[in-house]
């Protein structure tokens, strides 16, 4: 007998790839409260700007080969030679402005921590330290960003953090869980609901 099929949010080009399938079955949308695994997924999105998704998915085991892990206190240490090594690597997207933001985006991290600033606490704030659950019930009904994603975006940037825009702030929420946009004809909906500390 057959298992029932499953049904997914409506991403364009998911159907079939299993990778992309994974992440959204097991990642999409679980709430982070981890800091650093925050902050990587940032850097993640990004790097995604003017690119799809599937793009830094398929490279994302490179990036975090050639930012050691997306530890804080090494890439924020990266100096010209760092620069120039990333450059050169085929397995990630090779662009100055967003290795540059990578990099001070780990220093910011750590002056944030050095404050007695967690960057979780700090992300977690602007939804009062629950995701956002909403009830979509088509793909097409899903925005781009939010006036939250703008707050989120201008107290990023005020930060000095760069590549976060409202709309990839607001793809990283999703991402993060930090709002729960699985559509609600998804087998994923109130699963990730209950994943809500």
């Amino acid at each position: 007998m057959n298992a029932p099929p499953i049904t997914r949010c409506q991403w364009r080009g998911m159907a079939g790839d299993p990778l992309y399938e994974a992440y959204h079955d097991t990642e999409w949308g679980v709430p982070e409260y981890d800091s650093r695994a925050l902050w990587e997924k940032l850097v993640l999105d990004g790097f995604q700007a003017g690119l799809a998704w599937i793009t830094i998915l398929r490279k994302r085991e490179a990036f975090r080969a050639a930012f050691d892990g997306f530890d804080p206190e090494k890439v924020a240490r990266y100096g010209e030679a760092d620069r120039a090594r990333l450059m050169a690597d085929p397995g990630i997207v090779r662009s100055n402005a967003k290795i540059d933001a990578a990099i001070e985006g780990a220093k910011i991290y750590l002056q944030m921590q050095a404050r007695g600033e967690d960057f979780s606490e700090f992300c977690w704030g602007f939804v009062g330290g629950r995701p956002v659950q909403n009830a979509w019930t088509d793909f097409g009904q899903v925005p781009a960003q939010t006036p939250l994603a703008v707050e989120m975006s201008k107290a990023l940037k005020a930060k000095g953090f760069k590549f976060v825009g409202p709309v990839i702030v607001y793809a990283w929420m999703q991402a993060t869980g930090l709002v729960n946009d699985h559509l609600t004809c998804c087998f994923r909906h109130e699963h990730v609901k209950g994943l809500a500390r």
